[in-house]
Parts: C-alpha cells; sequence; structure tokens
C-alpha cells in the first residue's frame, strides 16, 4: 500500500498556501496538517529533520515545499513553469517595499501587538518587520551568505516595536536592494544562492521573495 502524501502547514504562511494550491491544481491527495493544531506534528518534523513548514512527506521521505519544481519532482508531476524576468520582478519588489513602508507607518498603536488569526506568535506590527526580513534574507543569500530560516523568526524587540520605527525598517531595507538592484546587468537568473532549503537559483529565491511579501 502507497502511503499517502501529508502537507505539513501553519496559518499565515504564503509558502504553504502555494503548496496546497499546487497538490490540489494537480490532483495530488494530501492529508493537511495545520502544526499549530495537531499535537505531535512539530515533533513529527523533528523525527524527519525538518524545522520549518511547508513539508510534503511520504513516509519518510520528505520535500520543502519552497520551492515548487522540487515539489513536483517529489510528487511525481511532470511541470514547466516560466519566471517573470529578473528586472521586471525587481521593479515588483521595489513597488512592494515602498507601499510596505508606507502603510506599517500607519498601523494605529493599539493594533501594533494585536495577534493575527491563527498566529499567537505574530503581531500586525510585526509583519511589517517580517517584510523587511523577507528582503534582508535574499540580500544575505545575493551576497553568498545563507538565506537561514532565522530571518523569518526575527520581530522587532524592545523600544522597536513601534509603527513609525518599522517603517524605517523597511525604507532602509529598500536603499540596501536598490543597492543590489544596481548589480542587476551582472545578475544571471542560473546564479545559485545558498538557502535553508538547498542550493537555488537566484531568479526562483527573488520570485519567491516578490510574492512572499505580496
Amino acid at each position: 500500500m502507497i502511503e499517502p502524501f501529508r502537507l505539513y502547514w501553519q496559518p499565515g504562511c504564503t509558502s504553504c498556501l502555494k503548496a496546497k494550491e499546487f497538490l490540489t491544481a494537480h490532483g495530488i491527495a494530501f492529508d493537511s496538517i495545520n502544526v499549530r493544531a495537531v499535537s505531535g506534528a512539530m515533533a513529527e518534523l523533528d523525527r524527519l529533520g525538518a524545522r520549518s513548514v511547508p513539508v510534503i512527506a511520504q513516509g519518510n521521505r520528505f520535500c520543502f515545499g519552497q520551492e515548487l519544481d522540487e515539489v513536483a519532482r517529489f510528487v511525481g508531476v511532470s511541470w514547466r513553469r516560466e519566471r517573470l524576468p529578473i528586472a521586471t520582478l525587481i521593479v515588483r519588489v521595489r513597488a512592494l517595499l515602498r507601499a510596505a513602508g508606507a502603510l506599517a507607518e500607519q498601523i494605529p498603536a493599539p493594533s501594533f501587538e494585536q495577534p493575527i488569526e491563527g498566529r499567537p506568535d505574530r503581531s500586525y506590527g510585526d509583519i511589517g518587520f517580517h517584510i523587511a526580513m523577507i528582503v534582508e534574507g535574499f540580500l544575505a543569500s545575493a551576497r553568498g551568505d545563507e538565506l537561514s530560516f532565522d530571518y523569518f523568526l526575527k520581530r522587532p524587540e524592545g523600544a522597536s516595536r513601534l509603527a513609525a520605527t518599522v517603517s524605517v525598517q523597511i525604507k532602509e531595507t529598500l536603499s540596501r536592494f536598490e543597492i543590489w538592484a544596481a548589480t542587476f546587468p551582472t545578475v544571471s537568473g542560473d546564479q545559485t544562492v545558498r538557502t535553508y532549503y538547498g542550493t537555488q537559483p537566484i531568479h526562483g529565491v527573488l520570485e519567491r521573495t516578490a510574492w512572499h511579501i505580496a
């Protein structure tokens, strides 16, 4: 008997949503496991050797769900995607950061610490900071460091837990992104970078950065 696929996910995770949509669109049956609600789910991930979601597993085999090309190979789907050009993705990340910086500044003080639904560990104020960290993680990989999962766990601390401060952080991240974007003519879509879900083409990580922010 072939064991069913299992998708481990959590609320507020865009990669999890993408993985769900991909499996459903290709008619792949799977057990949906919300690690925030199912007792023992995180321990199961730990036994597999994974520390983040989304994860698609079958028996003791698993793959991370951040890169859909890998998901397709894991579940046996023949699939070919066409990515937006790097220049287009740069324009979109730039626009998204500008919008996020302006909107973060408008978060009312009482709402800053309000948890988002299903994620008691993350507030509305944290989301603005998270957007900055998504791009900081990408920039780390682009300069030769690793895009570690720790970037996605970071939260503003102490006196930095203010809407205006988070807005400044996003704008500073935008400035660093602009410096990297100025190197675009020398960036190849075939260039690879190190991430917590393996070595990936920079084109794919930039694409994921754009839709993760959005």
